[in-house]
């Protein structure tokens, strides 16, 4: 057959392709054995956004001499070139700035264990949404079920659920979950899942606690996919390319009975925001899996990016950023809430105010560095006793603790491991005073009582500790700081 005669028949940019077939289900080789001017011209002068690894044209080489392997590429060819199917696919891979509208037609001529098939592409640089569209009805009813669900979400977390579910049914397979990135934290946070109750899967959960490094493994994903917009492993070939690249994940998938899968990133602004994947389907649906993950995460990505931008602002308007504790706001707004019954009805509500001592001696004699370093490990000592509890800092070197449906045995307890666990913090002491209120709706009582006592906690500290002091020249300065108050009987810094 005059191949080179068959991609010139073609106006659009439009290869030969040759796939080696091996046995049944398996193949080798896949190779660009002729192409049209089109075609041609789009490795040797490539167009800005895509990056070819030579460009200079050489029938009947590997693609790999074109482009980094991409397993998506390969399956297309495969199923084209050996099964006789017309594959349609619309992508975006990560090694290129364009998205790609892409048909492979099955040739009907064999040389031998060598099948072929065309690969006629277009290149858009901005998605296309008719292209995007254009997919089987049952898959566009379900990505507008997705999208009507998404906007409509106040809870984003409670909706995803429904959607997953969603997700899963249409794949077919045994679970689907999303799970994100967390950057700063560095860890994963799985956002959503849904398992067959008959499937020998275990929560994606019990893993992510259970693995001391799972971001870690998370992140390798990204390189697995090598250049290409997602993973299908789901046959021989496509688990020892896994393998190849990436074993500590192909022992991972092999020990939790997974026989195969589709992997998706999430994206938003160019940002890896997470995955999606699904596991244990049946192969022959693949193809529809991947038309069903390609556009529903194309959605997601931007719905899960514009809810962890608001999360994100929510946190820096909440948290203070030296501390990592609540800021006073969050203080004030939890009061509220308490004050109207909104929190805790009907429960008993607990307050301590701790006030780190010698904060300014040591912002003035070692400077204000070291002086947000004490606050740190103050914040540090806080988090050992209260970490399940809400910590506010209230000032400058004032932290207050709140703590519902608690007894005052039961504050007293934590109050005296507080100050024991800060010895194991340099230069950390707290002034410390709480109260317990039988009625939530009384916190601004407690507030007050553990604020007197707090500041009683700190002139007995100031009396036993006379070099704590700060030093002034005034000797009524000096008495007001030795009772732990100022001249309108507010405390001064200490």
């Amino acid at each position: 057959m005059d191949f080179q005669k068959v991609a010139e028949s073609l106006g659009a940019m439009t290869c030969v392709v040759s796939v080696e077939k091996i046995g049944e289900d398996d193949y080798g080789k896949v190779c660009i054995v002729a192409g049209n001017k089109a075609y041609v011209d789009s490795i040797e002068h490539p167009m800005g956004g895509v990056e070819m690894l030579t460009k200079k044209f050489v029938p009947g080489q590997e693609y790999t001499a074109y482009l980094t392997k991409d397993l998506n590429f390969e399956d297309a060819c495969y199923r084209a070139a050996v099964k006789k199917k017309v594959i349609h696919s619309y992508a975006h891979p990560d090694r290129f700035e364009v998205w790609f509208n892409m048909v492979f037609m099955p040739l009907m001529y064999e040389d031998g264990d060598t099948c072929y098939c065309t690969y006629t592409m277009e290149i858009n640089f901005e998605p296309d949404a008719e292209t995007m569209s254009n997919v089987s009805s049952d898959i566009a009813g379900q990505v507008l079920n997705t999208c009507i669900k998404l906007r409509g979400a106040d809870d984003l977390r409670y909706v995803m659920k429904d959607v997953i579910k969603d997700i899963r049914a249409i794949c077919s397979a045994e679970s689907c979950k999303v799970m994100l990135l967390d950057t700063i934290k560095r860890q994963c946070d799985l956002l959503c899942e849904d398992i067959d109750p008959n499937a020998p899967l275990l929560p994606m959960q019990e893993y992510i606690d259970n693995d001391e490094d799972m971001y870690g493994l998370a992140l390798s994903w990204e390189k697995t996919i090598s250049g290409s917009n997602c993973v299908i492993a789901n046959d021989k070939h496509s688990f020892d390319v896994i393998k190849e690249r990436n074993p500590r994940w192909y022992k991972s998938l092999k020990s939790a009975a997974v026989e195969n899968i589709v992997l998706f990133p999430l994206k938003a602004r160019g940002e890896i925001l997470g995955y999606i994947w699904a596991v244990n389907f049946d192969p022959e649906k693949a193809p529809k899996i991947k038309e069903a993950l390609e556009l529903t995460t194309f959605i997601l990505g931007s719905e899960i990016g514009n809810y962890l931008l608001l999360d994100r602002l929510k946190i820096l308007s909440s948290i203070d950023m030296l501390t990592g504790v609540l800021n006073r706001n969050e203080m004030n707004n939890l009061v509220d809430s308490l004050c109207t019954g909104k929190r805790a009805k009907g429960k008993s509500v607990g307050v301590a105010f701790a006030d780190l001592n010698g904060l300014k001696t040591v912002n003035d004699e070692e400077g204000h560095e070291a002086g947000d370093a004490l606050l740190k490990r103050a914040s540090a000592a806080l988090r050992s006793v209260f970490g399940d509890d809400e910590i506010f800092r209230a000032g400058g070197d004032e932290f207050s603790i709140i703590v519902t449906d608690t007894t005052e045995e039961e504050l007293a307890k934590k109050v005296e491991q507080l100050r024991e666990n800060s010895k194991e913090y340099d230069k950390v002491s707290f002034a410390i005073g709480f109260s317990v209120e039988a009625n939530a709706k009384n916190v601004r009582k407690a507030l007050r009582k553990a604020d007197e006592n707090m500041y009683e906690d700190k002139r007995i500290f100031y009396e036993n500790h006379p070099d704590k002091v700060r030093r002034t020249t005034n000797k009524d300065d000096f008495a007001f700081q030795v009772e732990g108050k100022g001249k309108k009987g507010k405390k001064t810094d200490a």
